[in-house]
């Protein structure tokens, strides 16, 4: 692809070209969700080659130490400090050129109303997403969903939270912040870019099975659209760490004690 003019960017900014731009964006996609995105499609051809994809299971926090707890939580920690990073490092990228993390709504001018219209959005998509997540996986289209395979040790909460705000911050700084900013600069219009958005976080939950893919790329149209009407990835944070938080802290609470939530057999 042919260099274009350079973008001029504010005071203190480096101008960066068309090329400059599609390379920066495949290379943060290659060292966080898009090659994560790979790694889930390479694994769901390993469950669907492996038998009814139901009665697999995808673990989403298991022990990274089992029968060592205290090494268990160092690992632990250290995995959500490095799967945390590449949002850094798309808001660092970001400040060199775009605007930095304002560009995105990432600051606390509204904290109120992005906190209370993150809940209201975590009340309404949770509630339909454990509804098709039944329901992909009644028809056989899903794999059983573990959110928790952590010991009963006095972390195992503290640490799902802490899984559950980092998924948040990465993959909305990362799909609905910075490559919808970035896609925007290189021309592409609104429906193609939210598409493209959408589609990605698809792409990383296809190890969950076909519900997994549908249900986030429903949730990337929404999440995308409203970041393109809002300007603001934090109440798509707050709105998905509640999402997660519930749904981790929820299946250790609920897990063999009700009939209707699926747990590996």
């Amino acid at each position: 692809m042919a260099a274009a003019t350079p973008v001029a960017g504010t005071a203190g900014e480096e101008a960066l070209g068309r090329r400059g731009l599609v390379i920066e964006i495949w290379l943060l996609l290659g060292v966080s969700l898009g090659m994560s995105g790979l790694f889930a499609f390479i694994r769901y051809i390993g469950a669907v080659t492996s038998g009814p994809v139901r009665g697999q299971v995808a673990l989403l926090n298991g022990s990274a130490a089992p029968g060592r707890p205290w090494l268990d939580l160092a690992l632990q920690l250290a995995g959500l400090l490095n799967a945390i990073v590449p949002a850094f490092l798309a808001v660092y990228l970001l400040s060199r050129h775009g605007g930095g993390a304002r560009v995105i709504g990432l600051d606390r001018r509204r904290p109120g109303r992005d906190l209370a219209f993150g809940a209201a959005l975590a009340a309404a998509v949770g509630g339909i997403g454990l509804g098709f997540y039944l329901l992909a996986w009644h028809s056989g289209a899903n794999l059983t969903v573990a959110p928790s395979g952590l010991p009963d040790v006095w972390w195992r909460i503290p640490v799902l939270l802490g899984s559950a705000l980092q998924n948040a911050v990465t993959e909305e700084v990362i799909v609905a912040g910075y490559l919808l900013v970035r896609l925007r600069e290189l021309g592409w219009g609104d429906r193609r870019a939210l598409a493209a958005s959408a589609l990605l976080r698809g792409s990383y939950h296809l190890y969950q099975g076909l519900g997994g893919f549908f249900g986030n790329v429903a949730m990337g149209l929404l999440f995308g659209r409203i970041f393109q009407r809002r300007g603001r990835v934090v109440p798509l944070v707050v709105a998905h760490t509640l999402i997660d938080s519930v749904a981790f802290v929820g299946y250790v609470l609920l897990a063999g004690s009700v009939s209707w939530l699926p747990t590996p057999g």
